[in-house]
């Protein structure tokens, strides 16, 4: 039978006294919360049995969000304030402090990260739309402070993450169109990403299942979004429908696609992605795919609460998507 593990196992591990390892888990006063934070993760991690309530300490309880300024404030600030909302909805329930903070997404490193942890004492950090990198993930493991993506997703599996089903959603949102009777489908894509490249992984698996079917794809690093609508209009590419990334680039080519001058068929059909606001104010009301993005909050914070219980397995959540009809979809 394996033996249980005492404070001497926890002390031994953490290079402290054992002295420090009961005050720690007794909370007395005198233990920084650094200290304390460290010496009650270590006991969990270990399945120690307690007979205080480790989880009475504040510092186990505070998490940090780091929020991209950009898309704060933006056409995907609809976007990212229904993550926000979903997160501090979870985090109220958890009993969990959380303290959101935007940060310009293109100058975060982990000196910055660290410096965000600090100064709200956090036992755990969100990213919304920031990917890891091995700086990162090495760091979240050496220290013990629990990471979680969201709204993204880490290849390398290296800290757990929680995103909407990108992959079984573009799926969708291209056999919409291939149900529709569309055989020649352009997909508008963005490369830097990994959410958006499980788009792309969709899009090519919904094509290569539909014989007959053809997919032509284009990266935004080649065409900006007036540039590839120019590009269609003109009739550079042999198509009659599109599939686009998300919503602000799909909205973007409304009046241009349908206006009074285009030169498309009246059929042509555009599907995007996300559902954000704008894509219901657009005329016509743009077909897209729903993201439940509170509930992405809400696993985020429910996933990160689990780590900085202890939980040691990296996992990747998938929110399910739906389809919208809107008034953009017509028979091929």
């Amino acid at each position: 039978m394996q033996r249980r593990a005492n404070q001497a196992d926890i002390a031994e591990r953490l290079g402290v006294s054992v002295s420090t390892v009961s005050r720690a888990l007794a909370n007395e006063i005198g233990i920084s919360d650094a200290v304390r934070r460290d010496v009650q993760r270590m006991a969990r991690t270990l399945g120690y049995k307690s007979k205080h309530n480790m989880a009475a300490v504040s510092g186990d309880k505070r998490a940090v969000a780091l929020v991209p300024l950009g898309s704060a404030t933006s056409g995907l600030s609809g976007f990212y304030f229904g993550i926000v909302e979903g997160m501090r909805t979870q985090a109220a329930a958890a009993g969990m402090a959380l303290d959101v903070r935007l940060v310009n997404e293109s100058v975060v490193t982990l000196d910055l990260i660290k410096k965000q942890i600090a100064q709200a004492d956090a036992g755990g950090l969100l990213l919304a739309g920031i990917d890891a990198w091995e700086e990162l993930a090495a760091w979240s493991n050496e220290a013990e402070v629990p990471v979680v993506l969201v709204n993204g997703s880490d290849p390398k599996m290296r800290v757990s993450s929680v995103s909407p089903a990108n992959y079984y959603g573009a799926y969708m949102a291209t056999q919409r169109l291939l149900d529709a009777g569309h055989r020649k489908i352009l997909h508008y894509t963005h490369r830097n990403r990994p959410t958006i490249r499980q788009r792309l992984r969709g899009f090519e698996q919904a094509i290569a299942m539909t014989p007959g079917a053809v997919g032509t794809v284009v990266n935004t690093d080649e065409r900006h979004t007036r540039e590839l609508l120019a590009d269609m209009l003109a009739g550079k590419h042999d198509i009659t429908a599109a599939f686009i990334w998300n919503d602000i680039a799909a909205v973007e080519m409304l009046e241009g696609i349908y206006g009074a001058d285009s030169p498309l068929p009246q059929n042509f059909s555009i599907i995007g992605f996300d559902d954000l606001p704008l894509a219901g104010m657009a005329t016509p009301r743009l077909s897209t795919t729903r993201v439940d993005r509170e509930a992405i909050g809400r696993g985020a914070v429910r996933l990160l609460a689990e780590h900085m219980d202890g939980e040691a397995a990296v996992q990747q959540l998938e929110i399910g998507v739906t389809m919208v009809e809107g008034e953009t979809v017509f028979p091929g």
